[in-house]
């Protein structure tokens, strides 16, 4: 099979750096990703969410997000050989699995308070993608959680129109149906949902339903398939094939240039048996192949389609 390369959309490894679990260079016991695993995976770029735990909103939202910004500064400065920072659209012509792009994402605009003046901020410390919510309400929108019809806020709205200012990527993955189609309706650009999966083929909430999945495919975005069992399989136990399974029923559905990776590595309690860490890829590659893929698709599910949507949104 063509070798591949990879680009994953979602992973909450960062939180372990900053609790001092995990120095995210080698395997540890109880983790999904680290850079030697990224290498041996082939992962040319890594969507590296910061992810603002319910404790800390939300009040302390902002100053929770602001402080895994920082750890994720020290945890490029501390591995310059190894990682770089992606923060323009110039960066990615130089990605290659010897030396882990980064890209800073923030999971829940809690960050932001009600505050646009914040988004600039976070934008200038390297923050390029944001999750709207999590899964309850802030000040943005309703997550899904809720199960509300609510669409976005007037202060939600104008989010979306700075982001696409800014140039940056807007991550609908935790956000309730009502608000997907709002934003649809308002971005300029194509959006994202960086760790969701079929609702069709198991009906949890954060899925995505045919008609947001064929929408998302029409707007240019990207769904990076999550690999939390939950997600994938109402059976006690999830494998590779139904990470598969899920990408052969979107392709079906939508076509193969709306489909990406979104791991979900380390924010998630347990993983799909054959895909225990970002350095089974190529089993995953592999599993492609068998399952009818050929090489282009492979590749376009791998990385190429992130790469499309992250050459048009970024400035």
């Amino acid at each position: 099979m063509k070798d591949f390369w990879v680009i994953d959309g979602h992973c909450d490894s960062i939180l372990d750096f900053l609790e001092g679990k995990r120095s995210l260079t080698a395997p540890q016991e109880g983790g999904h990703w680290d850079i030697q695993r990224a290498k041996e995976g082939k992962v040319i770029l890594q969507f590296m969410a910061a992810f603002i735990e319910s404790q800390y909103k939300p009040e302390k939202g902002t100053l929770r997000g602001l402080e895994l910004i920082h750890a994720l500064h020290r945890f490029i400065q501390a591995n310059t050989e190894n990682v770089v920072l992606i923060r323009q659209k110039t960066d990615l012509t130089d990605l290659h699995p010897s030396k882990v792009g980064c890209l800073l994402s923030i999971e829940g605009g809690e960050i932001l308070g009600n505050n646009l003046f914040l988004l600039d901020i976070i934008y200038e410390l390297g923050v390029r993608a944001l999750g709207l919510t999590w899964n309850q309400r802030n000040a943005i929108a309703d997550g899904a959680g809720e199960m509300t019809q609510s669409t976005l806020t007037k202060f939600g709205e104008k989010v979306i129109q700075r982001m696409n200012e800014l140039g940056m990527l807007i991550d609908v993955s935790h956000l309730n149906e009502a608000g997907f189609w709002h934003v649809l309706k308002l971005s300029t650009q194509p959006i994202l949902a960086s760790h969701s999966c079929a609702y069709a083929l198991c009906p949890h909430p954060r899925n995505l339903t045919d008609e947001q999945l064929k929408a998302l495919a029409q707007n240019g975005g990207v769904v990076g398939v999550n690999f939390y069992p939950g997600f994938l399989t109402q059976e006690p136990k999830a494998s590779l094939h139904d990470v598969v399974r899920h990408i052969q029923y979107i392709a079906e559905l939508a076509g193969v240039d709306v489909i990406g990776l979104g791991s979900d590595f380390d924010g998630i309690d347990d993983t799909p048996a054959g895909l225990e860490g970002a350095d089974k890829y190529g089993d995953l590659a592999e599993a492609l192949h068998h399952a009818g893929f050929n090489g282009k698709e492979i590749e376009k599910i791998m990385y190429k389609n992130f790469m499309r949507l992250l050459s048009t949104v970024l400035k």
